[in-house]
């Protein structure tokens, strides 16, 4: 039965093979994602006549799956978590990195204008650049005003000088704008974009994943806290029943109706029983600690009612499930994955026009004037325009191998998507699978409990007529004893195999968070 469930998945990636030099999409090199196709099983492996729980593919999980247990502290819980919990705010950082970071791969596409102003006080050399339109003359110069502008008269120097009226220090006032846009020709920067708007997405994906966790493991752990709660209360309630055992049999070894082996082995079931107590409130403090860590607070900041002995939380009659084709917009991690398959598809374009001549459009306009007064005239006016291109001829065979690692990387997203799948489908048919056949394991083990009390009672009174002896009343006790807490680890196994069930069918998140088609 596992074998037809779990068949080898057929996926159909022809969308995303690569096509190195294909020119698609009017100009914008590479492979286009499209979404993989998948052949999803047509139901899961538990969804057969012999269940023994209730479900349906009829309704959609509730966001707050939770609240099937009808457990307001849990539904507490389960809301400090979304908040408080340090994982989800992790992820909920490294999503705003995301988001910045396509901002920043979105910037190339519009044109880039900046402002500029300046003031410099320059001399010039006497034997520098600007000798060369100098013209001989004596070794001397002679400067009748220390202030005089470059367009001045005054006497020339010699000896490969210049004219002293041009090696006077001088002012220059400018400001102005300048222009640059690429011309996204090949698609470059429409890829690097859309792979930056993918990754966001892996990572909005992988936040859903990580509140998705959280809310898991903190219902799996407030209800095995309730369970060994439920046994620990269980466990003392037996205590006080060995103790009376004991008293009964001392009153009858007064009466010489019971031996010193008796009251031994009665006053032995006591203390074994007493012994599992410390135990039991350890694992349950425990319990208590990974439910702080799990809110970001302390032991002892959580609230005191969690100590109190409360039932553990029971499961609602009817789960719904859907089909297992739900799986693949349920489950966030599978959704993370795809948004992975389509950034390095992305980034193969990227790489495939990096074959391409780079080409911009660059311009300026400005005021320049030697005095202030004078960068509002129309002769102040500069400007300069002009086409840029910049042609890889030579690069060492970095290219190709940029192109290369592009299509490995793609390769693997799409194996690591096809896994994912696998697993998703896989998780979700075990989880099914250990909740009915745990159901029917406990339906047995209530039926062993009522039984064993039904003995122990038996026993009890046959004790006391002296119709059987003490290890007949031990031996029920003991068999009382497990039998009630295996029947209370048994639901606090369905509860968490349910848990185990909502996370494994991707909670409720997709009627929480918009999918992708619904942002469009």
């Amino acid at each position: 039965m596992p074998t037809k469930s779990l068949r080898p998945l057929r996926l159909s990636l022809a969308a995303t093979a690569l096509s190195g030099s294909a020119l698609l999409g009017g100009c914008t090199l590479g492979p286009d994602f499209h979404q993989p196709r998948v052949q999803s099983p047509s139901a899961f492996i538990a969804d057969a006549p012999a269940r023994t729980m209730a479900l349906t593919t009829d309704s959609a999980i509730n966001p707050d799956w939770w609240n099937s247990f009808n457990d307001p502290e849990l539904t507490k819980l389960e809301t400090m978590a979304v908040s408080q919990n340090l994982d989800v705010q992790i992820a909920a950082q490294r999503l705003a990195e995301a988001r910045a970071q396509a901002t920043i791969a979105g910037a190339p596409l519009y044109p880039s204008l900046s402002a500029a102003g300046s003031f410099t006080r320059e001399k010039p050399s006497k034997v520098g650049i600007f000798s060369a339109f100098g013209s001989g003359g004596s070794n001397t110069s002679t400067s009748t005003n220390a202030g005089a502008t470059a367009s001045g008269g005054a006497q020339s120097a010699g000896g490969g000088g210049i004219s002293g009226s041009l090696i006077q220090p001088f002012n220059l006032f400018q400001y102005g704008f300048s222009a640059v846009f690429g011309l996204d020709l090949w698609g470059k920067n429409r890829r690097t974009l859309e792979a930056a708007l993918a990754t966001e997405q892996s990572y909005r994906d992988a936040e859903r994943a990580a509140l998705l966790n959280v809310e898991a493991s903190l219902a799996q752990d407030y209800i095995q806290m309730r369970g060994i709660e439920t046994v620990l209360h269980i466990t003392r309630q037996n205590l006080k029943t060995a103790a009376q055992l004991v008293n009964l049999t001392n009153e009858r070894q007064q009466a010489g109706l019971a031996t010193s082996l008796d009251v031994a082995n009665a006053r032995s079931q006591q203390a074994a029983i007493a012994a599992q107590v410390p135990s039991l409130i350890a694992q349950r403090d425990n319990q208590i600690g990974q439910i702080g860590l799990l809110l970001g607070v302390t032991p002892q900041s959580l609230p005191a009612e969690l100590v109190d002995y409360t039932p553990v939380p029971l499961t609602p009659a009817t789960v719904p499930i859907g089909l297992p084709a739900d799986l693949l917009r349920r489950r966030p991690d599978i959704r993370q994955a795809e948004a992975q398959l389509h950034a390095a598809t992305a980034q193969v374009g990227v790489a495939v026009a990096s074959f391409f001549p780079d080409i911009s459009l660059s311009g300026s306009v400005s005021l320049q004037a030697l005095q202030l007064s004078n960068l509002n005239s129309l002769n102040a006016v500069t400007y300069a325009i002009g086409p840029a291109l910049s042609l890889p001829i030579f690069q060492g065979g970095e290219l190709s191998g940029q192109l290369t690692l592009r299509k490995a990387q793609q390769k693997e997203a799409a194996i690591n998507y096809a896994k994912t799948v696998l697993q998703a489908f896989y998780q979700a048919d075990i989880a099914l699978v250990s909740y009915n056949q745990e159901h029917a394991r406990l339906e047995q083990l209530k039926i062993d409990a009522q039984q064993s009390q039904i003995a122990f009672g038996l026993a009890q009174d046959q004790y006391r007529q002296g119709l059987a002896d003490y290890l007949q009343v031990l031996s029920a006790e003991q068999n009382l004893l497990n039998a009630q807490q295996s029947e209370a680890q048994s639901i606090e196994t369905v509860s968490t195999d349910l848990v185990q069930l909502y996370q494994s069918l991707g909670g409720g998140w997709e009627a929480q968070y918009p999918t992708k088609e619904a942002g469009k």
